[in-house]
């Protein structure tokens, strides 16, 4: 990536009881909080003269999923969102070839830039681009779903809409 700025990896402690705890915990947290509960579940860090500062809902749904990653053993990578790319970098990312991810950056389905010769694209477009595509494609599938249970022989059709979502 061409903007280490602020990058760090971080791996997982060769001591995994201390991630599955703080996952288990995470969890606990988590399904108190979206099971309806009167007051929702927060949770809070505590200070070094106990000072408590409470951690938002995003925060604490980036620290679930990191705990998770990490209890499996993978590394978390942390990336500034406004870290560009190279075209092998983004294909890479969104596990395509680069001349496909040329060709959507040509189509101006992601934003890029050019500073040079090269492109570049940040990484804040990509993963808007891949949000954007995770969406339309389940639009299309639930679609799908639901033709296909109102028809009892599935036609040529869905199978057409059905490699659109691919």
């Amino acid at each position: 990536m061409t903007s280490a700025i602020e990058q760090h990896t971080v791996f997982p402690p060769v001591e995994g009881e201390a991630v599955a705890s703080v996952l288990h915990a995470l969890r606990e947290l988590h399904n108190r909080g979206s099971a309806g509960a009167e007051t929702p579940a927060t949770a809070v860090l505590l200070g070094p003269q106990g000072k408590r500062v409470e951690l938002p809902a995003e925060l604490l749904e980036v620290l679930q999923q990191v705990a998770a990653a990490m209890e499996q053993g993978l590394a978390i990578n942390i990336v500034p969102r406004h870290t560009e790319l190279t075209t092998q970098e983004a294909a890479d990312m969104l596990n395509v070839s680069r001349p496909t991810l040329v060709k959507l950056l040509e189509e101006g389905k992601i934003q890029f830039s050019r500073p040079g010769r090269h492109r570049r694209v940040r990484l804040d477009h990509l993963v808007q681009y891949q949000e954007q595509t995770r969406r339309r494609r389940k639009a299309l599938l639930d679609e799908m779903t639901a033709e296909a249970s109102e028809q009892e022989d599935p036609s040529a059709d869905h199978v057409d809409r059905f490699v659109q979502t691919r």
